[in-house]
């Protein structure tokens, strides 16, 4: 299967083909794209949604991370789909909103049951990989990445926060000459913001512990031990020490993650790694920035034309 600049050269070899006609020559990306999904699909006798944010060659986009949007994105994709066949969810995005991320996994295991397998070619972090461990499995390549799900309010990590007011009233006990240090910091924080962000923690741990609990580790004696176990590392912030910690796919063996090496088969893993390299052209060559796409070319594509515009 080609790689990056074969791809790139199947697209210019579309272009010279289709030359004649302005329009007909941008469509080489989705062509192309869509013909190794079809492929994929093929391959693996399952359906396929590719879930795509731009955030690496468009950063600063909003609206890319994961949204409520999102979800009209999952039904245009998931209808007409033969439900029987499962469904591989290829994610690339650097997470985001927990609700809309738990709203959509629960539509997506009520389309598709538990029968649901996570594919990471690059990176899915935060809220990403919140939707990879509601799957069955995960399979990562040696270059794949989780992140953290630790929660974050408003850019400002909500574990950090808790610990940081536990360590106030506690250095305030030991030494009052502290208090005015620590008024300036406590004191920048909002009405009910700490409470918000116990929470938030308080959330992502259930939802997580959940779905691992309930799909990657059902069946198994000890699932809720298991499930919990992941979630301590996921969310541990002083060990991971940042919200963008990328782990591995040896780090994510370790915690307890199922996770399958897509290396182990390489055929899939020349699919997988060629429909990531053409959504890659895709972000930038077009004004795309977020793609919620099946195997059949259903999609639902987010444009950010006025405010590249704007930029240039």
């Amino acid at each position: 299967m080609p790689d990056w600049q074969e791809v790139l050269i199947e697209l210019q070899g579309y272009h010279a083909k289709v030359q004649q006609t302005q329009s007909e020559a941008n469509q080489a990306l989705d062509l192309v794209r869509r013909k190794y999904l079809g492929l994929l699909h093929g391959r693996t006798g399952r359906n396929i949604i590719a879930y795509y944010s731009g955030f690496l060659s468009k950063p600063g986009i909003e609206q890319s991370e994961i949204t409520d949007e999102d979800k009209n994105g999952f039904m245009v994709a998931v209808h007409k789909l033969d439900r029987s066949k499962g469904l591989d969810l290829i994610l690339h995005t650097q997470g985001g909103n927990i609700a809309a991320t738990e709203s959509i996994v629960d539509y997506l295991h009520r389309m598709f049951k538990d029968d649901m397998r996570a594919i990471v070619p690059q990176i899915a972090m935060s809220a990403g990989t919140m939707m990879a461990c509601s799957c069955k499995t995960i399979v990562m390549g040696k270059h794949s990445s989780l992140g953290p799900i630790d929660p974050h309010l408003r850019g400002i990590p909500a574990v950090g926060v808790v610990q940081e007011f536990k360590r106030a009233c506690k250095e305030v006990k030991k030494d009052a000459s502290k208090i005015p240090m620590w008024q300036s910091i406590i004191g920048q924080y909002r009405p009910t913001f700490l409470s918000q962000c116990e929470n938030a923690i308080v959330w992502s741990k259930e939802f997580v512990g959940k779905e691992l609990e309930g799909v990657m580790f059902a069946g198994k004696h000890d699932a809720h031990s298991l499930a919990q176990k992941v979630v301590r590392k996921l969310t541990d912030y002083a060990q991971n020490r940042a919200h963008s910690r990328h782990l591995d796919i040896d780090q994510c063996r370790s915690i307890g993650l199922e996770v399958l090496d897509l290396e182990a088969d390489s055929d899939l893993q020349d699919l997988v790694l060629t429909v990531h390299h053409c959504y890659m052209h895709v972000f930038q060559n077009s004004f795309a920035y977020k793609m919620i796409e099946n195997q059949d070319g259903t999609a639902l594509v987010k444009l950010a034309v006025e405010k590249l515009q704007k930029t240039s």
